[in-house]
């Protein structure tokens, strides 16, 4: 495996993955723009397609994972209630024991935005999916206007419609599950979670992205953070397949 598909190693502890082989390793990703010496020219200007948009078709990795492990790991105050809070500290407490993914349940919107792991953003007028190297799962962001439906059957993706500000692209998701956890260090999400994504592709290989929650169950207020996305070049996705939950008995917490 190339070492780009190295931070993905740091999380195995996630889940017992079982890696294909035969992969497109290494393959220069067609039509970018490179430097004359041939390399990935990051710094480009970012893609627009037909209609004017900023383009954001491609594989993207999170490389700083110290979000995926806790949002706040900039300082930020979260307003969190006394249960929430409470509910925190036991998960830090006792190593994170209980994440979703020991069952092979793989991860919800926040954790997976800020996974170290390559995922494909394919963008389309009416819809824009990503799909994720980990677990084999994806989004779907529908683009066509439509509104967010009354959550009947809450899910760990929950439900996202998006829309274009300027340059920005802004996605809300509601319909989440109380079983996700918005970050590895076990920030909790409840039914009530609202999720906004603000995607902005300042140019080539960088993206900026801000999270915000609302969740008045778990915070007194909305928090934010800001997270930086870098274009995943001259490499490709892998199957990463949770294989049969065989981590959960040897996570033994605390």
């Amino acid at each position: 495996m190339g070492k780009s598909h190295l931070p993905l190693r740091l999380v195995v502890l996630l889940g017992t993955f079982v890696p294909l082989s035969a992969q497109w390793l290494h393959y220069p990703t067609p039509g970018i723009p490179r430097t004359p010496a041939g390399k990935p020219n990051l710094s480009a200007p970012a893609p627009k397609t037909p209609d004017g948009k900023p383009d954001l078709s491609g594989i993207w990795t999170a490389p700083n994972n110290k979000y995926f492990f806790n949002l706040a790991a900039d300082g930020i105050e979260v307003p969190m209630l006394p249960w929430a809070e409470k509910l925190y500290k036991e998960r830090v407490a006792n190593l994170q024991k209980g994440h979703p993914s020991e069952r092979c349940l793989g991860h919800g919107v926040t954790d997976f935005d800020t996974l170290p792991a390559p995922r494909r953003f394919i963008q389309t007028p009416g819809i824009i999916a990503i799909l994720f190297e980990s677990y084999n799962h994806y989004r779907q962001i529908f683009m066509d206007g439509r509104p967010l439906p009354k959550p009947t059957q809450p899910s760990y993706m929950g439900y996202s419609v998006g829309k274009w500000e300027g340059d920005t692209l802004v996605v809300d998701t509601t319909g989440l599950n109380d079983v996700g956890w918005l970050d590895m260090n076990g920030h909790p999400q409840t039914e009530t979670t609202h999720i906004t994504e603000r995607f902005r592709r300042r140019d080539f290989g960088h993206m900026d992205l801000q999270l915000i929650i609302d969740d008045p169950a778990a915070y007194s207020k909305p928090w934010s953070t800001t997270v930086v996305l870098e274009f995943f070049s001259d490499e490709e996705m892998i199957e990463n397949v949770c294989d049969n939950e065989k981590d959960l008995s040897h996570m033994v917490g605390k």
